[in-house]
C-alpha cells in the first residue's frame, strides 16, 4: 500500500473509531509495520489533522475534521454501479475485492436517495466471467506498472513454445476471456501482448524502468491508433 493510501486509511480508521486505536492496531489492519504507523502519524499531525494520543495510549481523531463529502448525481451513481458490477466479470480479485469495499465507502458517505440506487440491483453487467490465472497475480503486475518495475515471465504462446522473457509492463487490458499484459519485451525489442492464462510464472526483478513508461505507453497508443486494430482496448489500465 502507498503511502497516500495509507494516510488516507489511518483517517478512515481514526474516524470511525469510537476509542483510542494503537498504532499495533492500525499496523495490524493495513499490513504494514508499527514504526510505518508512527511516521504515517507525524506526517498527518504536521498536516495539521488533528490526531491526538501518543506511543502506549492509542490516537483519536478530535471531532469536526471530516473529508470533503461526496456528492454524486443519480447518472454518476450509475455509472459507478454499472463500473464496480464490471469488474465482477474480470480474473482480478483484488480488484473485485476493492470493487466491494468502494461500494461500501460510497453508501456510506452518499445521501439515502443516492444510496437506494447503490442497492436496488436494477444495473447489471452480463457475460462470462474470466477466471483468475492460475500464473500470473493480475495484482502484482498492476503494481509492477506503478512503480515501474521489470518482471520475468515464464510464457508459452499458442503454438506451445516455451519462453523466458523480462518485460516492462505498460498497461492491463481485461477481456471477458483472459487479461492481456502489454509490456516493452526486452528479448523481442519490442511491445508486446502477452495473454494472462499462457503465463505459467512471474515474478519481480530487481530491474526498474522508471522515467520510461509513459513514453513506451504513448508509442503503444501511437501503435494501435495507426495499425489494423478496428478500435481501442475494451479496459485499460495504464
Amino acid at each position: 500500500m502507498r503511502k497516500a493510501s495509507r494516510l488516507f486509511e489511518i483517517i478512515q480508521i481514526l474516524r470511525l473509531a469510537t476509542r483510542p486505536v494503537t498504532a499495533a492496531q492500525i499496523a495490524e489492519t493495513l499490513e504494514v509495520t508499527v514504526r510505518s504507523i508512527y511516521r504515517d502519524i507525524a506526517a498527518l499531525q504536521a498536516m495539521r489533522v488533528p490526531i491526538e494520543g501518543g506511543r502506549g495510549i492509542g490516537y483519536i481523531m478530535r471531532p469536526g475534521f471530516d473529508l470533503p463529502p461526496l456528492m454524486f448525481s443519480i447518472e454518476e451513481t450509475e455509472a459507478i454501479v454499472l463500473a464496480l458490477a464490471l469488474l465482477e466479470r474480470t480474473g482480478d480479485d483484488e480488484l473485485k475485492e476493492a470493487a466491494r469495499r468502494v461500494n461500501q465507502k460510497i453508501a456510506g458517505a452518499i445521501p439515502v436517495p443516492l444510496r437506494q440506487t447503490l442497492h436496488a440491483r436494477a444495473l447489471h453487467a452480463w457475460g462470462t466471467i474470466a477466471p483468475a490465472p492460475s500464473g500470473l497475480d493480475l495484482a502484482l503486475v498492476r503494481r509492477a506498472i506503478r512503480d515501474e518495475r521489470k518482471l520475468a515471465l515464464d510464457y508459452r504462446d499458442e503454438s506451445g513454445r516455451a519462453s523466458q522473457r523480462t518485460v516492462q509492463p505498460l498497461a492491463l487490458i481485461y477481456y471477458s476471456a483472459t487479461a492481456v499484459v502489454v509490456a516493452w519485451c526486452e528479448l523481442r525489442q519490442a511491445i508486446r501482448n502477452f495473454r494472462a492464462d499462457r503465463v505459467e510464472n512471474c515474478e519481480e526483478t530487481d530491474g526498474y524502468f522508471r522515467g520510461e513508461g509513459d513514453g513506451l505507453r504513448d508509442l503503444w497508443i501511437k501503435g494501435w491508433r495507426t495499425g489494423p486494430q478496428s478500435g481501442p482496448p475494451l479496459a485499460l489500465i495504464p
